[in-house]
């Protein structure tokens, strides 16, 4: 009988332990990731010895972590990428730098060689993109302060490996390294450059007519494949100029970021993300020698809680300066302070002329051991730090999984979703409601209302709530970046149904009217008219007056707001067209005030002659 290949061994070797670790660990409450990297442990050379060929692995499985930053891109639009240069540069800077420094200062301290101290600093201060990210996404914190700047500073992480691996050949100082030629910088600068702005134009000129061409073949197979040969594609051009496969991945995704076809993208190549990433982590979990730990065992308790314990410090003072509010503080600093996965590549490429090898076993075991013990201690402080933020324990609940077949869908049962959906109700209409806080769902769920579990920023949420068969989508969420989302993904997919929006202000109802939305009500405009209509009457006004002087200024107020629509995104412009319509609308109501206390003087003078003849005739 002939023996299996060794591609189809390993294979049944690595989906055997993910698919045992992987469940117990997340029934012991320690999450996927502490699964992995267990599973990686047993079978990796220093625990079953099932598989050997560690590097080769880890090297696959790195394109987990590319598929991800190309996910990451596809939600973010260029301008946002614009928005947050400054975090990236400026936080990120800092990040590295700080850590770098204090870790460099440590280790010199320490009698270690000034080269070795920095080469580790330096890869020491890097963080685990793959670990950092996932964790923000599973708890929905990308879209948070700590999100936004977690993500801003693992970006520049990302960058900052590209000089950080430059600069090795010059610490080095042997023949095999000397400093490379003019030309040789030159023409190296040129590639660099040259691919960068091939990925740039490409992806502006030729990525959406490719991917339309594609489209309209109706193989969606082919579509998938497309797709993974994009990314394919750009890792392996910027891997030929020494830069960040991962970068590169991620600016493709940013320029597919405000593409017709992001979500199916997204839907597309979100199953291989998941696998390769649980693959990367697997392969960590490999990369640890237990005999190097086993031979110095305090040597690297000391260097991981050493240099976990330093970076903590410098992140939590940094997070500190960047106001980021306390209760996402420390999820925010341990998932920066672990080391990363470039810390791989930076050891593995020093070499011996700076790093000795027993050195660099050391510190490789040290970071896959910090990323190893990074979501023990996430388990950790959501259970002794957090417990005390949280004001009840969040429910449990499943996700919609029926096919629903409803002709109004509502997205987001708070207090304005649910006046809405009351109204329908009451009406004898069916109504299918979505709403991703479980607390809110079971609540309502004991009141007798028909409502779902799960978020709708996701399409195939949407699909199995009804959204292809719905005439009306009611988008009635709080956040105005989650409301903007849903349209979005409404308008791509469900083209038949009609949107009805709330909006949380005025630069909101403008956003909703850039994507179609004709349909969009301001939250608080109408009852505050309703209060002002009450003060009036409540001051003495008829009725009927106070209720035409609270429409008057709501006609008015809307002819401003359409007048200002098509100038929002000038300010200056703005400005002026609001203060005109102000001034008018001013001159107006003083017009009327004046109207109405000339009345009034007519009024008392008639009163006051019929008083007199009356008095008169006594």
């Amino acid at each position: 009988m002939e023996h299996a290949p060794a591609w189809l061994t390993n294979s049944l070797i690595y989906l055997s332990a993910a698919v045992i670790v992987v469940p117990l660990s997340r029934a012991l409450g320690l999450g996927a990731i502490i699964g992995y990297l267990v599973a990686g442990i047993a079978i990796g050379p220093s625990g079953l010895g099932l598989v050997s060929s560690v590097e080769d692995v880890l090297h696959f499985a790195e394109f987990g972590v590319v598929l991800m930053l190309f996910l990451v891109g596809l939600e973010l639009e260029p301008r946002r990428l614009w928005n947050l240069r400054r975090p990236i540069f400026g936080w990120g800077t800092a990040q590295v730098l700080s850590c770098a420094a204090v870790l460099f200062a440590v280790g010199c301290a320490l009698g270690a060689d000034w080269r070795v101290s920095l080469v580790a600093s330096l890869g020491l201060a890097l963080s685990s993109t793959a670990i950092a990210l996932q964790v923000f996404g599973e708890r929905n914190l990308l879209k948070t302060a700590s999100g936004q700047a977690g993500f801003s500073i693992l970006l520049f992480q990302d960058v900052a490996a590209i000089p950080i691996l430059a600069l090795l050949p010059l610490l080095a100082g042997s023949a095999d390294h000397a400093p490379i030629a003019a030309a040789d910088r030159a023409i190296e600068a040129a590639k660099i450059v040259g691919v960068i702005a091939g990925i740039i134009l490409g992806g502006r000129l030729l990525l959406r007519p490719l991917l339309r061409w594609i489209a309209r073949s109706n193989t969606p197979e082919i579509f998938t494949a497309t797709a993974l040969l994009l990314v394919v594609a750009i890792a392996a051009l910027m891997q030929f100029v020494g830069l960040s496969m991962a970068l590169g991945a991620f600016l493709a995704g940013v320029l597919l970021a405000e593409s017709e076809y992001r979500r199916e993208l997204e839907t597309d190549i979100e199953p291989f993300k998941g696998l390769l990433l649980g693959l990367f982590f697997i392969a960590v979990g490999m990369t640890i020698d237990f005999g190097v730990v086993l031979a110095h065992p305090l040597l690297i308790a000391g260097l991981v809680l050493g240099f976990m314990a330093v970076k903590f410090v410098v992140i939590y003072l940094l997070a500190k300066a960047m106001e980021i509010p306390e209760v996402q503080r420390p999820v925010f600093t341990l998932l920066l302070a672990q080391g990363g996965e470039f810390a791989f590549v930076v050891f593995q490429a020093a070499g011996p002329q700076v790093l000795p090898a027993e050195t660099t076993s050391l510190l490789i075991g040290a970071v896959a051991l910090s990323m190893l013990v990074s979501p023990l201690l996430l388990v950790a402080i959501d259970r002794y730090v957090l417990a005390r933020y949280r004001e009840k324990p969040r429910t449990e609940m499943e996700e919609i999984a029926e096919q629903q077949d409803a002709k109004v869908l509502i997205c987001g049962f708070g207090r304005y979703g649910q006046i809405v959906g009351r109204v329908l109700l009451s009406q004898g209409m069916g109504v299918t409601v979505l709403d991703h806080d479980p607390d809110t769902v079971e609540g309502l769920r004991e009141f007798g209302f028909r409502v779902f579990y799960g978020d709708a920023t996701r399409l195939d949420l949407l699909r199995i709530a009804g959204g292809g068969s719905a005439k009306v989508i009611v988008v009635a969420v709080d956040e105005i970046e989650t409301s903007l989302e849903i349209v979005d993904l409404v308008r791509e997919n469900f083209p038949q149904a009609r949107i009805v929006a709330r909006a949380r202000n005025l630069g909101h109802y403008y956003q909703l009217r850039d994507r179609g939305v004709e349909m969009a009500e301001r939250e608080v405009f109408e009852s505050s008219l309703r209060s002002a209509r009450s003060v009036l009457e409540s001051l003495g006004w008829p009725a009927h007056e106070a209720r035409e002087a609270a429409m008057r200024f709501r006609s008015r107020n809307i002819k401003i707001a359409e007048a200002s629509y098509p100038h929002y995104k000038d300010r200056a412009k703005l400005i002026a067209v609001a203060k005109e319509g102000r001034q008018q609308f001013e001159e107006q109501m003083a017009r009327e005030r004046e109207e109405r206390r000339e009345r009034t003087q007519r009024d008392w003078g008639t009163d006051h002659s019929d008083d007199s003849s009356s008095e008169i005739a006594r």
